[in-house]
């Protein structure tokens, strides 16, 4: 087997890696909501997750084609890789880039921080193109328009539309019994729910999908006018499809936790209005090729629905620390997958390409370590959050606040 293949399936495993941390640290996206109001149990709604995320990943491959063309430039027009890099630095840009995706998914994972898993990708794939061909090697108009803009743009659009609708279920239900409201917002949750899991199948298994294609293109193996003539090869759909159902079903409870109890003590109309407004807005971005991030659109509408809540209590210092972490997961994916890159390329070939992996799995299994120490599964998930910690691992005497007609 030659050097090169070896390689390349090390980064194809990679990536089905990051998939994989793509599935469980996005869990609570579609379900903290649900989990936080009792609408679904926790085991329940990961298992319904993971089913809608494998189901999704066929839908569309817009996003995907979007990866392989407007985040870096290795290609010439004529399918050959650009001046300075060889097939080895190729596939080692991208496999560096992995790395820091994965690490900062993980590392936002043990704190409880719900980041952008695109972001993090995104990051590590400039911070390594940087450092092998320079700034010629990232489409930086592609990076502003499919993925800045949105960036920014749709946390606030989000938030927007959901106190829009909570005001406006709050508002049309005034006369209605709370227990009354409560019982068919729950049902209604589990379908809005459903839908944001299918949609972040439809967005997120595609940028893995769109990576591996990306690590073929530099293998030699395939070429963006193949991709655009005959779309992605099946074998790399449903194997992404696969990682990321495999992920979500595991469920990033630390993540969950946030989402569902950190943020605002939610209630089933809020949540239900939340999940439709992502829902609606991941679907509509996917559509159009963006490389949304759905934890931008998730949080943004479960804030619009404490705003939207008449008396509801949100707690900023927690969307704050948020924030800075989204602000912070492209240069620190970047520098992670710069570094990466710069150990390998110093080795040298296979060497460098074990090296990194080596790293890789060292510290992924650290941070697995630490987590298990102060552990949040679905047995603990809906406790009561801590306000003086503010720490997303469950105190010792801190109770359950999941509705009892659900359980």
């Amino acid at each position: 087997m030659s050097t090169d293949l070896i390689i390349l399936i090390l980064v194809v495993v990679t990536a089905l890696g990051f998939d994989f941390t793509n599935g469980f640290h996005d869990t609570g996206n579609a379900m903290a909501t649900s989990i936080a109001t009792g609408a679904l149990k926790p085991k329940v709604a990961v298992a319904l997750s993971a089913v809608l995320n494998l189901l999704g990943a066929f839908l569309s491959v817009e996003v995907a084609t979007t990866i392989t063309k407007d985040v870096l430039k290795i290609q010439t027009s004529d399918g050959a890789l650009v001046s300075g890099l060889d097939p080895n630095q190729a596939m080692l840009l991208i496999f560096a880039g992995l790395i820091g995706g994965i690490l900062w998914n993980l590392l936002t994972w043990l704190f409880g921080l719900p980041s952008s898993s695109s972001h993090a990708l995104f990051g590590g794939l400039i911070g390594a193109g940087l450092a092998a061909i320079g700034t010629s090697g990232v489409n930086w108009h592609g990076i502003g328009q499919k993925v800045l803009i949105p960036a920014v743009m749709s946390p606030f659009i989000a938030g927007v539309i959901a106190a829009i609708g909570t005001a406006l279920v709050y508002f049309i239900t005034r006369g209605t019994s709370e227990s009354k409201r409560s019982h068919g917002f729950r049902w209604g949750q589990v379908g809005t729910a459903s839908l944001v899991s299918l949609a972040h199948g439809t967005g997120d298994a595609q940028k893995t999908m769109g990576v591996i294609a990306l690590a073929l293109i530099a293998h030699g193996s395939l070429t963006t006018q193949s991709i655009d003539s005959n779309g992605l090869p099946v074998w790399i759909i449903f194997t992404c499809a696969f990682a990321i159902a495999l992920g979500t079903y595991l469920g990033g409870w630390r993540v969950i936790r946030t989402l569902g109890k950190g943020l605002v003590e939610i209630e089933s109309p809020q949540g239900m209005a939340a999940e439709a407004s992502s829902a609606a807005i991941i679907l509509t971005s996917s559509h159009f090729g963006m490389a949304l991030s759905t934890t931008h659109v998730a949080t943004g509408s479960i804030l619009g629905s404490g705003v939207g809540k008449p008396g509801a209590q949100v707690r900023w210092g927690v969307a704050g620390r948020m924030v800075v972490g989204w602000l912070l997961t492209l240069p620190a994916a970047g520098i992670v997958g710069a570094l990466c890159f710069f150990i390998a390329d110093t080795v040298g070939g296979l060497a460098g390409a074990v090296v990194i992996f080596a790293i890789l799995l060292g510290l992924s299994g650290f941070m697995y370590v630490r987590a298990q120490a102060q552990k949040v599964d679905h047995n603990n998930v809906n406790h009561e959050w801590n306000e003086e910690s503010n720490s997303v691992v469950p105190t010792t005497d801190a109770k359950d606040t999941t509705p009892e007609v659900t359980r």
